[in-house]
């Protein structure tokens, strides 16, 4: 997320990671150590911002049930923190991003509760679900982003208009490196589990495939046959994605890196955890506008 909002002319001015291996990826890239463990920050502790970037879990809602005697009703929820710092810091819009599932949750409670929460806090909220195959990535990743406007400075009307749809996929098969070592899925492991059943599972690809990639999962170190795509190469003649070619399919630029200090099962997590750049790139472009005035009440586009 910082990535595509630096590409659209944004500064990032405070970052939150509790996870140490990924903070050490954050900190190569970034120059700096990302802040720990958001939910013993104090907002007093974070710099006034316009935008707000956060991904959270959705899986902790569905313990909350009918809790009672809580300040909020999320409370528990890294959700919860999210709503903390936007009441205290009341920024002038934000991007949330989780996982298609969101929208069918605890049968639709969950995200009826996030509404709710935001729209108390002054924020008129939309969302979208995209697939990152719809905007030059090599990936099928459908994610739910969550955009927020304060009501007071855009009105009840919702400023945002998404970015349009690419109906031209982008192919996997020119990222796929050749000739790589070390990275191979074992005969036997491919005997008995991997071609186990003739069911066109997992996803295999090479340098002519002419499609994107099923969603990398965080778990992809795992090596599961019904989400796993592989590659048709190699020392067995079968392996695991590069870091490189991962780095390819989220769409992250060449410059990033992981260093060497980060295994490759945290390597497979990290870009499994993370977003599509060039999806919020062009959520960031459309924001900008919305924020630098076009959505705001009495101006000439909202007119």
């Amino acid at each position: 997320m910082r990535i595509a909002f630096e590409d659209v002319g944004g500064s990032c001015v405070f970052s939150s990671e509790w996870d140490k291996h990924a903070q050490k990826t954050y900190a190569a890239n970034f120059g700096e150590v990302p802040h720990g463990d958001i939910t013993q920050i104090e907002p007093e502790a974070i710099p006034n911002f316009d935008v707000l970037l956060a991904g959270f879990p959705c899986q902790p809602f569905s313990s909350i049930g009918l809790r009672q005697g809580f300040d909020h009703p999320t409370q528990g929820t890294l959700f919860y923190d999210i709503v903390r710092i936007i009441d205290s810091k009341q920024p002038s819009a934000f991007l949330l991003e989780n996982v298609e599932g969101l929208e069918k949750h605890d049968s639709g409670r969950t995200i009826e509760l996030i509404n709710d929460s935001l729209w108390q806090l002054g924020y008129v909220v939309q969302r979208r679900v995209l697939d990152a195959a719809d905007f030059r990535v090599p990936q099928h990743r459908r994610r739910t982003y969550i955009v927020g406007y304060k009501r007071c400075e855009y009105g009840n009307e919702f400023p945002m208009i998404w970015p349009k749809r690419s109906n031209l996929k982008f192919a996997v098969g020119p990222h796929i490196e050749r000739n790589v070592t070390g990275h191979s899925i074992s005969t036997h492991l491919q005997e008995v589990y991997i071609f186990k059943k003739d069911d066109d599972r997992p996803q295999i690809v090479n340098h002519s495939t002419e499609q994107p990639v099923k969603t990398l999962c965080a778990s992809y170190h795992k090596i599961q046959r019904l989400t796993g795509t592989f590659v048709s190469e190699g020392e067995t003649g079968l392996r695991l994605l590069t870091k490189n070619e991962c780095r390819a399919i989220m769409g992250f630029p060449e410059w990033f890196e992981i260093p060497a200090c980060v295994s490759r099962t945290q390597m497979y997590r990290q870009f499994g955890n993370s977003v599509a750049v060039p999806v919020v790139r062009r959520i960031a472009t459309q924001m900008k506008k919305v924020i630098a005035g076009e959505g705001r009440r009495g101006s000439r586009s909202a007119a």
